[in-house]
């Protein structure tokens, strides 16, 4: 069983936790490369302000709006470096990135994925909702192999020297709405979904991210640590 050091960093913009990710990915790295001892392992937790953000392979186009239809709407844009092609995240979403040295996991990227969709489909599953996988298309759907296919978490992932960053976007209480100015994944055929929307009812929020933390555990056999750092001060040392 790993230590996973557990941080919430609440409302947090797209670019700030993109920069602590790559700042303790960096750190990660220096670490194994030069010998100093064990990585440590991350849980983030998060939320976004509105902000539209495309994988490293995909397709811009896949943006339905402009630079002022952007502005307007009050939404950001960033071409990232993980995987996958464009998504939104927002208010109501959980937003999760683990920042795991996979050597310590299993190192195999495929069943990393696989084990991310797996404490998500545990965590709906609590609610009474059937999260299920489609091949080819990462990620957790409702009604897979159906008309009505929707997805309902997205992920996306950067590996480097086997650690990890980006992660998953749960929508618990998602407006929807915005989804419409994008082709989600690039997928034109399926649509989205959000656990408020699926039971008709404001979910708590807290109580979703209290399932997917012991979720996680369970899943990737890990004991969480909860970190009360600073943001500006967190480390592979902290």
């Amino acid at each position: 069983m790993k230590d996973v050091v557990y941080k919430n960093l609440g409302v947090i913009s797209y670019k700030e936790a993109w920069d602590l990710q790559e700042k303790l990915l960096k750190e990660a790295v220096h670490k194994k490369l030069h010998s100093k001892g064990a990585v440590t392992n991350y849980l983030l937790f998060c939320r976004h302000p509105h902000v539209y953000t495309l994988g490293k392979h995909g397709d811009s186009t896949h943006l339905l709006l402009n630079d002022q239809q952007l502005t307007e709407k009050g939404v950001a844009y960033y071409h990232t470096n993980r995987g996958g092609d464009i998504t939104y995240h927002g208010p109501g979403q959980i937003v999760v990135y683990p920042i795991l040295d996979l050597e310590n996991f299993g190192r195999n990227i495929r069943q990393y994925l696989r084990n991310l969709e797996e404490v998500v489909i545990q965590t709906v599953a609590e609610y009474g909702i059937t999260g299920e996988r489609i091949q080819g298309a990462t990620g957790v759907w409702l009604e897979a192999g159906t008309p009505k296919a929707r997805k309902i978490c997205a992920m996306g992932i950067r590996c480097s020297h086997w650690v990890t960053i980006h992660g998953l976007a749960l929508n618990v209480n998602t407006d929807l709405s915005y989804f419409d100015s994008i082709i989600p994944c690039g997928i034109t055929d399926k649509g989205v979904a959000g656990l408020s929307q699926e039971l008709g009812i404001k979910i708590d929020e807290k109580a979703v991210e209290n399932i997917l933390q012991k979720k996680f555990e369970q899943v990737f056999d890990a004991h969480i640590k909860i970190s009360n750092t600073p943001i500006n001060a967190l480390s592979p040392t902290s």
